[in-house]
């Protein structure tokens, strides 16, 4: 395989991901077995895999790498993203990576990495260093190669994230596994929690993704769930993408719900046991969530998108509990680790102890207006904000993650903000916009579409 630097172009800003067998193949990910080997420090390391049809020849070749480097191996076999993380933590390895591409289409495959105590491993943080040892002529095998066990850490992993539910009553919940990764641990988180009574759709593992789109940020993947949620008679709907690190809810009408309506709801609920605690979101939220932290007494921390950044933060201020919009949500007392499963809990848990129904749990969360966001293809990302900065100059800006312009303080009539940045996986321009009002929220994102001079992705 020739190491040109398109190929290379599947070392991303948060893990590897490419085409199969075209941007990463066995020999790849053999080299990135041994430069993630000669990375890490002294230890075992830990290896899993998604459903997908490339990953076990992948993980295979990238265990392989690893041995070559004279380091140890534990073979995790089938895992999701969040168990992998909890494997790394709790099996003490030295650091690990999950195979896996998310909830990119069957065709890719990947890898997502982290040191000890599963921190994250990022462009910054060591991909780009790891990309530049894969691109060298490998060194030679170590002597004594690295030996591999296999280790079955699924009712260990169900067992810790049992332990964050805390029902008051019986709860009925809908949930779509999309073919991916929570079809395989969900099922054994549910039977520790009889108090669920489960409708689960599209529960069989299958990397081809027969259904749709492992990606519950698309709403056109939440139509069948919504029909599921009503057909059942659910309190609630959940979404989980394909690796299982990230979820979307539904309403008991079907109704999909913002992300970062649900952060707020949980961090009231953590602000409540742990008063004055940071709680950490990404610069997309609702204006809605750092006030409802601050009425909660607590203190809102504003952050750039991306799990490593959010991890890393919250590690800073030892925060109980963060979120994105994106659907990942991160909890101190999990390694600081995203998982969707335990925010699942979390949220059933508060809906059992209330006599409200989820949707009027969460409306007077939803005072404020948002498009949610919406994607882009432009030839020039950086030169896009350019434009935009220099059309929008009267606002208030800040430059954290693209470019945020503000106009008028929450709580004043006429206030709106808007966030435009590249995306760090996909070759996009992002865009969120919220006001006060819908009719505001509405006018002001057509003169902002407008000024872009290009229709907005499909959703």
């Amino acid at each position: 395989m020739s190491l040109h630097p398109p190929v290379m172009s599947v070392f991303k800003a948060y893990d590897i991901r490419g085409v199969y067998p075209d941007e990463l193949n066995e020999d790849l990910a053999q080299r990135i077995g041994r430069a993630f080997a000669d990375f890490l420090g002294a230890g075992p390391i830990a290896v899993g895999r998604d459903m997908r049809a490339s990953a076990p020849a992948i993980q295979e070749a990238c265990m392989r790498g690893i041995q070559d480097g004279g380091r140890n191996v534990i073979d995790l076999g089938l895992t999701s993203t969040p168990q992998a993380y909890f494997a790394i933590g709790h099996l003490g390895a030295a650091g690990g990576l999950n195979t896996t591409a998310s909830h990119n289409p069957a065709r890719y495959i990947g890898f997502k990495l982290c040191r000890e105590e599963a921190k994250p491993i990022s462009a910054d943080s060591g991909i780009r260093e790891i990309e530049k040892m894969a691109r060298s002529s490998p060194p030679p095998v170590r002597s004594p190669r690295g030996q591999r066990t296999k280790r079955d850490t699924l009712d260990a992993y169900a067992a810790h994230v049992s332990g964050w539910a805390d029902f008051a009553r019986p709860v009925r919940l809908a949930s779509d596994a999309a073919n991916g990764m929570a079809a395989h641990t969900f099922p054994a988180v549910l039977k520790n929690l009889p108090q669920i009574e489960h409708h689960g759709l599209y529960y069989q593992l299958d990397g081809r993704f027969p259904n749709h789109e492992a990606n519950p940020l698309k709403d056109s993947t939440l139509r069948d769930l919504g029909e599921h949620v009503r057909r059942t008679k659910a309190e609630l709907g959940a979404a989980f993408d394909g690796d299982a690190d990230r979820c979307r809810f539904l309403d008991e009408t079907g109704r999909p719900v913002g992300n970062d309506i649900v952060t707020a709801l949980v961090a009231r609920e953590v602000l409540a046991k742990e008063p004055g605690a940071a709680i950490i979101y990404d610069l997309r939220s609702s204006w809605v969530l750092p006030e409802e932290i601050r009425k909660a007494g607590g203190v809102p921390v504003r952050e750039r998108v991306g799990h490593s950044f959010l991890k890393a933060r919250m590690r800073e201020h030892q925060a109980p509990f963060g979120g994105e919009l994106s659907g990942h949500y991160y909890f101190r007392d999990n390694w600081y680790a995203d998982n969707a499963e335990i925010m699942l809990l979390q949220v059933l848990s508060l809906l059992s102890r209330s006599d409200r129904p989820f949707s009027a749990m969460l409306a007077e969360l939803q005072r404020y207006h948002s498009t949610g966001e919406i994607n882009f293809h432009v030839p020039d990302p950086r030169a896009a904000i350019a434009q935009i900065k220099r059309q929008f100059a009267d606002g208030r800006q800040d430059e954290l993650d693209g470019v945020t312009i503000r106009y008028g303080e929450l709580g004043t009539p006429g206030w709106w903000w808007f966030n435009l940045r590249p995306s760090n996986t996909e070759p996009l321009l992002r865009m969120v916009l919220e006001a006060d009002t819908r009719a505001r929220m509405e006018d002001m994102s057509a003169k902002l579409i407008s000024a872009l001079g290009v229709k907005p992705e499909a959703h």
